[in-house]
This record gives C-alpha cells, sequence and structure tokens, in this order.
C-alpha cells in the first residue's frame, strides 16, 4: 500500500492567511495537493494543528483521508512529520507539506518506479518534494527529537536522487507573492 502524508499544521505566519483554504482556481490548496497525490495513493494522511476546525470542514466527507491533529504543532514541522509517520500502515508513503499544490501526478508516478528506499526529486538541479520514503524509515525518525530536522535524517542516509521534469517541486507558498506566482503559473498550464 502506498500512502500520502501531508503537513498543514503550521501557522501560516508568513501568509497571513490560512493557507491550506487559500483557493487556488475556486478550490482550497490542500486539495490540490491532495488531489495530485490521489492517482497513486490508496489512503492520504493529512496532520493538521493550527486552525484544525477549518482543515477538518475542508476535508471533510472524504473517506480515503484520514485527519491527524498534532497536539504539539506549536513546536514546529518535525512534530507534524512524526504525528503523520505514526499513522503510516503502508511500505512506502510521500511526504509533502500542504503548500505544494502544483506537483505534477506523473511526478509520483516517476517516484514510485525509482529504485531505493528515499527518492528525492530535483528540477533543473535543485532538489524539492514530495520525498518518498520506504516505511523502514519509520522507527528512524521517530526516534529523532521532537525539534529535529527531517533534512538531517534525509542527509545521514542512502538517497535516490531522481530528476524529474515538473517544476512544482519546488513551488510553495510561504507568502501571498508565491501564491501570485503559482496562480500565474497554473493559468499558463490551463489551455
Amino acid at each position: 500500500m502506498i500512502e500520502g502524508v501531508i503537513l498543514a499544521a503550521g501557522f501560516s505566519q508568513r501568509a497571513g492567511t490560512f493557507k491550506p483554504a487559500l483557493l487556488l482556481n475556486g478550490k482550497p490548496l490542500i486539495r490540490h495537493c491532495i488531489d495530485s497525490m490521489r492517482p497513486v495513493c490508496e489512503r492520504i494522511i493529512v496532520v493538521g494543528g493550527y486552525d484544525f476546525e477549518t482543515l477538518r470542514d475542508i476535508c471533510v466527507g472524504d473517506p480515503e483521508l484520514v485527519l491527524v491533529f498534532n497536539e504539539k504543532f506549536e513546536s514546529g514541522m518535525f512534530s507534524s512529520v512524526q504525528s503523520g509517520l505514526r499513522a503510516v500502515k503502508g511500505e512506502k508513503f510521500f511526504l509533502i507539506p500542504g503548500d505544494q499544490p502544483v506537483v505534477k501526478p506523473e511526478t509520483y508516478r516517476q517516484m514510485l518506479k525509482a529504485p531505493g528506499t528515499l527518492i528525492v526529486p530535483r528540477y533543473k538541479g535543485k532538489k524539492g518534494h514530495p520525498v518518498l520514503f520506504s516505511s523502514s524509515h519509520i522507527p528512524g525518525i521517530l526516534s529523532m527529537p521532537e525539534d529535529g530536522i527531517l533534512r538531517d535524517y534525509i542527509h545521514s542516509q542512502k538517497v535516490t536522487i531522481l530528476d524529474v521534469d515538473d517544476p512544482g517541486i519546488g513551488m510553495d507558498v510561504d507568502n501571498l507573492h508565491d501564491f501570485d506566482k503559482i496562480k500565474a503559473y497554473t493559468r499558463e498550464k490551463t489551455p
């Protein structure tokens, strides 16, 4: 079973508004993230924290979604990574921040074909998300302190770098300027 873990627990401070609920082409940002991984994931875990009620309202009625509340979301993103991983049941899982709405479904498919237990996509020399893990990595990640950094764990492992033709792996919404860039990118992609 292939699963997806989407991190959506943060405060969205730099954006000044709750990012998962931002409307991109009439649909909440988090829904774009969910929909792009849905073709390859049998189960998708969304980790929430700040403004959990709004996130729950966006996700309600979707039987393939598991919503996890990270009680320690205030301590940072790594605590959300750990919360999400505790819910993983499959042999592999994708991990992505919930503010990356334009990753191509084809990128997920390509990553699943790549050899190795930890796959990182790269576009034009720059690494991005999602990251594909074998579940054999879960104990190591859960053994790290809550204020850890996932990048430190990844750098300590044997990683397969996969070159992809997808600028979306590096496009996230840190602020509203980034959101405007993503809106422009989706307009270019729509005929």
